[in-house]
């Protein structure tokens, strides 16, 4: 925020901003992914974003003019996504002078400047549900009739993906595009789970590591949701399942070589904004695949990886980290399907599947470079 914006918030002052009635259109009550009841003006006009990468389904529902109402968004999706908002700042140049906000959970989400440029609605990931709470912010943003609703793509992705894209859907007046989305969502899982049910094939064990290389810990991994979950739909057995006992956790190398898992999947992006050089495997939208292997086999040299069934077989694999957080997870099943059952998935094209979605719901062309395998030729 620049200085002579917060001289300008601070000469009508903080109260005053409390006291400025939000204009109402059709009001109706929309049940967020935690069960509140809130009350929205419908289709929405002005919405802030409590997180950059929700333009991944905002953008899906208003594909033509993805930013029309977007009046401000968190800050993180230039370093978390650097590939995609460079794709979105090339088309619409315009983003680069949106407000910007920090984190809700972090404590840096200016809550005075999103009462400033008046959104009908506020959305929150449902992981910043505690600390909006504890800020009081849900009551503070009531008093001028903004109300603030909750999705999740990330804690129980699985569970609240459907909900979560019909509320939008709600919001934006775009449900039919809604509901479309999720046919095809729901059509892409089936073309891996009507297969499995059928041949019942023996699941191999599988090591999910969330973000390797991006710190020289080890290991992160997912519990029984977003990932873990992907992997048991894709005809796979979560390593982690039942060591990590939410949706996030850790787990240590003595435990990954004594489970000796068939397959490991490592989360990748490109993190340079956060760590620069780091050993993170920087797989995205129009990554670099050779660069990604690459780095990608510099992996299977730590400790943890020492003598794994996985490394001897070259079963190693990267993955796009954000579709932990966005609707397109039927992408990733799809594609660990074919890693963990490649004859039965021989005529399955994940590849196709993102094109598709692409060309049907997203404003931005197509780029390969979200999966690579030590077995890519």
């Amino acid at each position: 925020m620049t200085i002579v914006y917060k001289a300008a918030l601070a000469a009508l002052g903080f109260c005053a901003l409390f006291s400025t009635p939000v204009l109402a259109g059709e009001k109706v009550i929309i049940k967020d992914v935690t069960g509140r009841d809130v009350e929205v003006s419908v289709p929405v006009e002005h919405v802030i974003l409590g997180e950059g990468r929700q333009i991944y389904f905002v953008a899906a529902l208003d594909r033509d003019e993805p930013f029309k109402r977007i009046v401000g968004w968190r800050d993180d999706l230039p370093k978390a996504d650097p590939e995609s908002y460079a794709a979105y700042l090339a088309k619409y140049p315009d983003i680069a002078t949106l407000p910007t906000f920090g984190g809700m959970k972090d404590g840096t989400f200016d809550v005075e400047q999103a009462v400033a440029l008046k959104p009908d609605v506020i959305i929150m990931n449902l992981d910043a549900k505690t600390a909006t709470e504890e800020a009081g912010f849900i009551e503070k943003l009531g008093k001028v009739g903004i109300p603030l609703v909750y999705i999740d793509f990330r804690e129980k992705p699985m569970e609240n993906t459907e909900a979560s894209m019909r509320i939008m859907g709600k919001l934006l007046g775009e449900e039919e595009k809604a509901e479309d989305f999720i046919t095809f969502r729901a059509d892409s899982i089936a073309k891996v789970t009507s297969v499995l049910a059928a041949k019942k094939p023996v699941e191999p064990l599988v090591f999910v590591e969330r973000a390797g290389g991006y710190s020289a810990d080890c290991c992160m991994s997912f519990g029984n949701e977003n990932f873990g979950k992907m992997v048991e739909i894709a005809g796979g057995r979560n390593m982690a399942k039942d060591i990590i006992p939410g949706t996030f956790g850790a787990v240590n190398p003595e435990q990954i070589i004594a489970a000796n898992p068939d397959q490991v999947i490592i989360t990748g992006g490109n993190w340079q904004g956060y760590v620069p050089g780091g050993n993170w495997v920087g797989v995205g939208y129009g990554a670099d695949l050779t660069e990604a292997r690459r780095k990608l086999d510099n992996l299977t040299k730590r400790p943890a990886f020492t003598g794994i069934k996985a490394v001897k077989d070259g079963n190693i694999h990267a993955i796009w980290h954000q579709f932990y957080n966005n609707p397109y997870q039927f992408v990733a099943i799809q594609e660990i399907a074919k890693w963990l059952h490649p004859d039965l998935f021989a005529d399955l094209d994940p590849e196709a599947t993102f094109k598709e979605l692409h060309a049907r719901f997203l404003p931005l062309d197509y780029k390969p470079g979200y999966f690579v395998s030590l077995k890519d030729e």
